[in-house]
């Protein structure tokens, strides 16, 4: 029986997951747009996180910051053992995407989303895969594809400001 996999949960000191893969911020830049963000290591309330914090601006056709992982060095992850994925997040009471990216994927702006809320007290949010929504693709989830995972700040003009301790897959007993 699967039990939960530790995605990222901060132990490394620097920018690699407890995979062994990397974080990296991505901004609207890569488009052409005009948002600006940084990916840092923080100590948020007495926790090592993550943190990404920046300008969202609609300008010039954009509208992200986001920090990025690759699940493997490979072509993709299998998740088909796990419920959904649990991220422990604070944050400045914005709403933030998860965005997955599976190997059926090919244009930029293709995703699988979920949206939350991220308060400035920690807090534990658990999204099941059922409840991930497509998002400019026809294609259905396949979570035994998965090849990155995203957290985005999206769509509107505001200043991001994100913490993440942890992210894992969980199975349900």
């Amino acid at each position: 029986m699967a039990k939960d996999l530790i995605i990222d949960d901060r132990t490394s000191g620097n920018l690699i997951s407890s995979l062994g893969t990397p974080w990296r911020l991505v901004t609207d830049q890569v488009m052409g747009g005009v948002s600006s963000g940084n990916l840092t290591l923080d100590n948020y309330k007495g926790r090592d996180c993550l943190r990404l914090y920046g300008d969202v601006s609609t300008e010039n056709n954009g509208g992200f910051v986001q920090i990025a992982l690759n699940l493997t060095k490979d072509e993709s992850f299998d998740a088909s053992a796990y419920a959904g994925i649990e991220l422990s997040v604070s944050g400045n009471n914005e709403q933030y995407n998860v965005h997955f990216r599976t190997t059926d994927l090919w244009l930029p702006w293709q995703s699988y989303r979920f949206s939350f809320k991220a308060t400035p007290e920690w807090q534990t949010i658990r999204i099941p895969f059922a409840n991930i929504e497509p998002y400019r693709t026809t294609t259905k989830f396949h979570k035994d594809k998965l090849r990155r995972i995203g957290l985005v700040a999206i769509g509107r003009a505001f200043e991001a400001d994100l913490c993440v301790a942890s992210l894992k897959f969980y199975v349900v007993d």
